[in-house]
């Protein structure tokens, strides 16, 4: 086997593995320890959400003008390259060395940028926590509430990781859950 072969074939046998022990764990809970189980689709939820749907078009906007930022200064980076190679001639090599140096400087402070902006603890990152995770916590408290009221002993996400390769409609708590919350699973608002 070639090494694309094979990576395709790890790939495929990781999948059917955690398919499998996806199917594993739902047999053994509902038939081995007799509990109920149902699922929700957190996107669907969230996207039924308004106040969900306007902190993404803020987040969207704070990305979008920082994205903005940084383009600009990587134009400012290639402008000041090419009229380096432009007037690379009439320069002394101290005058060069020079340019180079302030061109890396500014490509340093503009990796910095990007990091202080979309890295791991970025401002975007701090800013989805103060926008998004109120609301996710809001939902998440309904699914318990929803699994509670009627006896679920497990509730999974099928917008999460978890691969379900089938699922009976009427198990899925989805729109429960948007009534607990407050919303008209049927009413669809466009923000």
């Amino acid at each position: 086997m070639d090494g694309n072969n094979l990576l395709i074939w790890q790939t495929l046998k990781n999948k059917m593995y955690r398919i499998y022990l996806s199917l594993i764990f739902v047999l053994l809970a509902t038939t081995a320890i007799g509990q109920k189980v149902g699922y929700v689709d957190s996107e669907y939820i969230l996207e039924k959400i308004p106040e969900y749907k306007e902190a993404q078009k803020q987040l969207d906007a704070i990305s979008a003008e920082w994205q903005s930022q940084i383009e600009k200064r990587y134009q400012l980076i290639d402008q000041m390259y090419k009229d380096l190679e432009a007037e690379e001639i009439l320069l002394t090599e101290e005058m060069k060395r020079k340019r180079l140096a302030e061109i890396r400087e500014k490509e340093e402070e503009a990796l910095e940028f990007q990091k202080t902006k979309f890295g791991i603890e970025g401002e975007l990152f701090r800013e989805r926590q103060r926008l998004i995770k109120p609301i996710q916590e809001k939902v998440y408290k309904a699914i318990k509430d929803v699994a509670r009221s009627s006896g679920y002993a497990i509730m999974m996400d099928k917008a999460g990781t978890t691969t379900l390769i089938y699922t009976n409609p009427k198990y899925n708590k989805s729109d429960a859950v948007l009534k607990e919350l407050g919303y008209d699973p049927e009413k669809t608002e466009d923000l």
